[in-house]
């Protein structure tokens, strides 16, 4: 069973910069729950649920069913238990999750990129499924980003490289022919599909607020005082600018890039 008092030691989410950008992080979640052929699954887990919003969008689905979310960020669960205090939430870690407790949904978005060993998580999340059950996720593909390329650039300056050396490591994602031969072991149907999302952003300094809770968050964690991540992230700006030009309004388009898969157990 899941350990709901388990200590967890990490560097904490903000919710409320997360949640800056509630309408671009939710809707991923719609477009992959909308997709999702159950007709009524009775308990449903959201796997890195964050604060809460895109549980919100499995609620609104099936409102009939038991909905548990799990995060590992303490902040994260507070901010969803402190917004949405009749639904179930619990902090710990998705690799904990065991097959004694079963589910017929088990949904996770933009989370699995920061858990390795996606060979190993899968198929023991698809343990935790029951017969008609589906496995759904959406994953991140940050790594293949340009902002993640100025990210890696500024990182490998002389100056920086001591405190952000592995943090590029701390990405998971995998190419879809991987997720196909992973679900294909363990789905009786599976559906993958790709979709690069055009955010308009106010300015070039929205790109960093966009990221600064996600993918430039390891990188700023290792750095050592509040001034020292300012400067990061200006560099990393400065940077950012070779490849996100501003547009004939004054906005940004930043597309982000997400991959998709569900497997029917």
């Amino acid at each position: 069973m899941i350990n709901m008092n388990k200590k967890i030691e990490k560097n904490e989410w903000n919710p409320e910069q997360y949640l800056q950008f509630i309408s671009e992080r939710t809707q991923p979640a719609i477009d992959l729950v909308s997709r999702i052929n159950i007709a009524h699954p009775r308990s449903i887990i959201d796997i890195g649920c964050g604060p809460g919003n895109s549980t919100q969008i499995l609620v609104n689905r099936w409102p009939d069913s038991e909905v548990v979310g799990l995060d590992n960020s303490i902040t994260m669960i507070e901010k969803a238990r402190q917004d949405y205090p009749e639904q179930k939430w619990i902090v710990d870690n998705a690799e904990n999750i065991a097959p004694n407790i079963k589910y017929d949904l088990i949904f996770s978005n933009a989370t699995l990129q920061w858990i390795p060993h996606h060979e190993i998580l899968l198929p023991k999340l698809f343990d935790c499924l029951n017969s008609g059950g589906a496995i759904a996720v959406q994953i991140s593909k940050f790594k293949n980003m340009a902002i993640n390329v100025a990210i890696e650039t500024i990182a490998n300056h002389q100056k920086w490289k001591n405190y952000t050396k592995g943090c590029e490591e701390l990405f998971t994602l995998r190419d879809m022919d991987y997720y196909y031969d992973i679900l294909n072991k363990l789905a009786t149907g599976v559906e993958l599909w790709e979709t690069s999302y055009f955010h308009v952003l106010k300015s070039q300094e929205s790109l960093i607020d966009f990221i600064r809770t996600t993918g430039l968050k390891p990188y700023l964690d290792r750095l050592p005082s509040d001034n020292m991540k300012s400067e990061f992230e200006q560099e990393v700006l400065i940077e950012c600018k070779k490849y996100y030009k501003i547009q004939s309004n004054g906005k940004v388009l930043f597309p982000f890039d997400r991959l998709f898969f569900i497997g029917y157990k």
